[in-house]
């Protein structure tokens, strides 16, 4: 159990067994009254956004969670197909689910997936990803220290801004917490 004024971004909590990524956290303490605490709450299973206000006394599970690496396979819709790589056996999750991985995958790579009592509710993506580039306007001769930036598309759809002399085929370190390029890996 935890209080309400422990919570932080990116937890994940059980309130009225129902689980909730903790999005923002903000201690309120007014003049006369008491101090109140609110949190901006995502539900794991709907993915509906609320803003929750709590007693700094109130106190919620913090949710044990299962990680799993998988490997992605592939999608069929809204559907995306994974495998565990030690037993073999498929999951699938939805498109909600993915929402902030779904740029980045790439059939065959490997991503832990989050399981709460057995069911899956969520992916942890690495924090670098390399990808390819599979279109950008072309770089010129001299453009190798300049400042400036250009959209490249990514095999999987991402557009970031690259440095000038990044060209088609080009693979790119991408950052998956801020989508920005950086660094050419080759």
């Amino acid at each position: 159990m935890i209080s309400s004024n422990e919570a932080r971004p990116g937890m994940i909590l059980e309130i009225n067994n129902l689980l909730y990524k903790v999005l923002s956290f903000h201690h309120n303490k007014t003049g006369r009254g008491g101090a109140i605490i609110k949190l901006k709450l995502s539900n794991l299973q709907t993915g509906a956004i609320t803003e929750e206000t709590f007693r700094p006394g109130d106190k919620f599970s913090r949710a044990i969670l299962d990680n799993k690496t998988m490997q992605y396979l592939y999608h069929d819709d809204d559907q995306y197909h994974f495998m565990d790589t030690e037993t073999f056996d498929q999951i699938i999750l939805d498109k909600s689910m993915l929402s902030e991985a779904l740029p980045y995958l790439k059939e065959e790579m490997s991503i832990g997936v989050n399981f709460f009592k057995d069911n899956p509710i969520g992916v942890d993506l690495p924090l670098n990803i390399e990808l390819t580039v599979s279109t950008t306007d072309p770089g010129f001769k001299g453009d190798t220290v300049s400042a400036s930036t250009k959209p490249a598309t990514l095999e999987t759809g991402l557009v970031v801004q690259v440095p000038l002399f990044i060209e088609v085929g080009d693979v790119l370190k991408i950052d998956t917490r801020t989508a920005s390029y950086l660094e050419r890996v080759s």
